[in-house]
């Protein structure tokens, strides 16, 4: 009778626990988007502990991204993504790269653009300045050795995307705006414009720019179409009037205030910052893949 009852106890009892193990693994997999082997090994390894099955996996995966890194370093990476955050008086734009529009298109991707922006964000908002506009620019080389809240580099957390997509990937280049005395800043990417998820504030998209600009009466809307007519035109410096240039012979139009404007025909940028009583202080664009056409280096410039 003993027996029995022990027998049925233990057929009753095991489906329970395979129904948790189940759960375990589901909710791993998930969470991480690691493959089914992996998940299962990782729990078998730490008897169903999520927590040390999770940071087992990412440490499998950061190592098996340095080794992939090394390994995938020659190959090029001509996809990508660029992340815009703006957050008050600061901003920060970069571009991360891979080999195909399909990591490209992949949400840990998307994550790590996001992570990487928001890096330099916290960087840049540690920095203090006197004056109206601060910027500064990085390589890839001064982005991977930028800590992270976790106290490893983004070169760290570069390795751990690269061991979980499966292909090289390179944070290229990044700027970051932080603004003073009423100067404001405005971002926009091309084409998705959307964020990684509705918690986050990084944009991303194969096109972007940040915006620094003076005047209290510039709408979203205004700012956005601003925004989307440099990514679109990509003038090369915003220009500057001169009275005694005939209206027809004032500057080429590679300078921002004297292109034909994008969502009106009609005008010129110039006159839309003047209706707006706006003024464009400083700007940058970026444009996935583009060959760079200047170094940044690693150094503040003040504009007043």
């Amino acid at each position: 009778m003993f027996i029995k009852q022990a027998i049925r106890l233990f057929h009753t009892a095991r489906p329970v626990f395979a129904a948790a193990e189940k759960s375990s693994l589901a909710t791993l997999r998930k969470k991480t988007g690691y493959t089914f082997a992996n998940c299962k090994k990782a729990l078998e390894m730490h008897n169903n502990d999520l927590a040390k099955a999770e940071k087992w996996l990412h440490e499998q995966a950061q190592s098996m991204g340095w080794s992939k890194a090394t390994k995938l370093e020659g190959r090029a990476t001509a996809q990508g993504l660029v992340g815009v955050l703006i957050k008050g008086n600061i901003g920060a734009m970069v571009e991360v790269n891979c080999e195909t529009d399909f990591v490209a298109r992949n949400e840990h991707f998307k994550k790590f653009v996001d992570h990487a922006s928001r890096v330099c964000a916290k960087y840049t908002e540690m920095t203090e300045f006197d004056g109206d506009l601060w910027k500064l620019g990085f390589e890839a080389d001064a982005l991977k050795n930028l800590k992270a809240e976790d106290g490893k580099s983004l070169g760290d957390h570069l390795a751990l995307l690269i061991g979980t997509v499966g292909e090289n990937a390179s944070i290229r280049r990044a700027i970051c705006f932080k603004t003073n005395n009423y100067l404001k800043l405005s971002g926009y990417t091309h084409p998705t414009c959307t964020t990684i998820a509705p918690s986050d504030e990084t944009q991303v998209g194969k096109y972007g720019t940040i915006v620094a600009f003076r005047g209290n009466s510039m709408s979203d809307e205004l700012q956005k179409n601003l925004c989307q007519h440099i990514v679109g035109m990509n003038p090369k410096k915003i220009g500057e009037e001169n009275k005694d240039k005939p209206v027809e012979n004032k500057d080429d139009e590679t300078c921002l205030i004297f292109q034909e404007y994008l969502v009106d025909s009609d005008k010129i940028v110039g006159d839309v910052l003047k209706e707006n009583d706006v003024q464009i202080i400083d700007y940058q664009r970026f444009e996935c893949g583009e060959e760079a056409k200047s170094q940044f280096a690693e150094e503040a410039k003040m504009a007043n």
